[in-house]
């Protein structure tokens, strides 16, 4: 009997192990949020409190943390600082992770970033505050030793449209790393990311964009509901070496769709495999439904016409500036909810990511904006979109 209990405990802790490496590992840097940070060692360059290493907490904006100058949008270019922001901190790595794709993720920073990993450019500067960028630091980390990060931020970017798209409005401008940063821990061959349409017809397509995939054979896919059952049989498509991505459909008879009224969402579960053997995992949320911009009419959600009652909302807070936490996000969308709203417009870029999760699970239609003449090195990821109108994406998914 103990013989057979250790055994069961064995091949459990050999499961679970097993399907951790399978899926993509986030670890944190900083912390989450504004009411979760990680201390690293900071220098400004002019201002306040400036001159001297110190700390900052990560993510944060540094004038809220007494570092620099405060300006607003509306000041005369002149009169703004344009000190910067130079960051260190030590990490460890596994050695673990030797046999894994590594990328450095930024989720947000003002305005222009510099990176080095124990002493080596990262890779090309990258110009914009509010869109994530990430480098693949693979063959810069030291495994199963200390690693070093530096972090240069320049609050004034070198780049003309971007200082005229971002930092001349309405509003407070800020510098330093103000959204969380993180390594994203992933196998070799490797799903990047999903882009899904899923009409109120039922007939789900997803477009698998694939990274380093050499030895991999098939793409196998599954829908579920959020309480787990399988919805339809499973589905997918062969691949070839060195593909870079492939397009998967299916159709589900009568599905439950999403609306402002009910925001039902399905899951569907990717696997990368190679001849039955499992080498990655992605799952993604998604809600069944069709929206249309009829012209001179409105939109159309489902073939039912929507009235728009909503609000513009800033990343924007008080005490924490730009850097917010899933709390206030959660507190906002309950505050729209109670005033009967079914929609936000992001006021003029993509919010956080739990933000947005939230607000679609809610059941809140989501217009996010990208500033004309913002630079990136990396698209950020939005979820299923459903329609553009120049610079406007109408986002109602997870």
């Amino acid at each position: 009997m103990k013989s057979t209990s250790f055994y069961l405990l064995f091949l459990s802790i050999w499961l679970v192990s097993l399907a951790q490496a399978q899926q993509t590992r986030k670890h944190y840097l900083s912390g989450t949020g504004s009411d979760q940070t990680v201390n690293w060692q900071f220098y400004c360059t002019a201002g306040q409190n400036s001159g001297k290493w110190t700390t900052i907490p990560v993510p944060s904006n540094w004038e809220l943390q007494g570092f620099g100058k405060y300006n607003y949008g509306f000041n005369r270019d002149s009169s703004k600082g344009r000190e910067q922001g130079l960051y260190k901190y030590t990490f460890a790595v596994p050695a673990a992770w030797k046999n894994k794709k590594i990328n450095l993720v930024f989720e947000g920073v003002m305005t222009d970033t510099e990176v080095k990993i124990n002493g080596t450019s990262a890779g090309p500067k990258h110009e914009g505050s509010y869109y994530a960028f990430k480098y693949d630091v693979t063959n810069q980390l030291k495994y199963g030793a200390d690693n070093l990060l530096e972090v240069t931020v320049s609050k004034h970017s070198a780049n003309a449209s971007v200082n005229a798209a971002e930092r001349k409005g309405d509003f407070w401008i800020f510098g330093g790393i103000f959204r969380p940063v993180w390594l994203e821990i992933l196998p070799v061959e490797h799903i990047e990311h999903v882009a899904i349409d899923a009409p109120a017809t039922g007939a789900f397509k997803a477009e698998v964009k694939l990274g380093d995939v050499t030895k991999a054979s098939e793409i196998k896919a599954q829908l579920y509901t959020l309480t787990g059952q399988k919805v339809g049989t499973p589905f997918g498509a062969k691949v070839s070496p060195n593909q870079a991505s492939v397009t998967i459909q299916t159709k589900v008879n009568n599905p439950s769709l999403w609306t402002s009224e009910t925001p039902t969402r399905y899951r569907v579960e990717l696997s990368l495999v190679q001849n039955g053997k499992t080498l990655h995992t992605l799952q993604e949320k998604f809600g069944f439904r069709t929206v249309e911009v009829r012209k001179r009419d409105g939109v159309y959600v489902n073939g039912t016409k929507v009235k728009f009652k909503g609000v513009n909302r800033h990343s924007f807070w008080p005490t924490s500036g730009r850097t917010m936490n899933k709390k206030l996000s959660v507190l906002d969308v309950n505050l729209m909810k109670e005033m009967n709203m079914n929609a936000v417009r992001m006021s003029h870029y993509p919010p956080d990511d739990h933000f947005l999760t939230f607000a679609i699970r809610s059941a809140c239609l989501c217009s996010t904006s990208w500033r004309a003449g913002t630079a990136t090195t990396t698209p950020r990821r939005v979820p299923n979109c459903c329609t553009n109108s120049l610079r406007t994406t109408l986002i109602t998914l997870p």
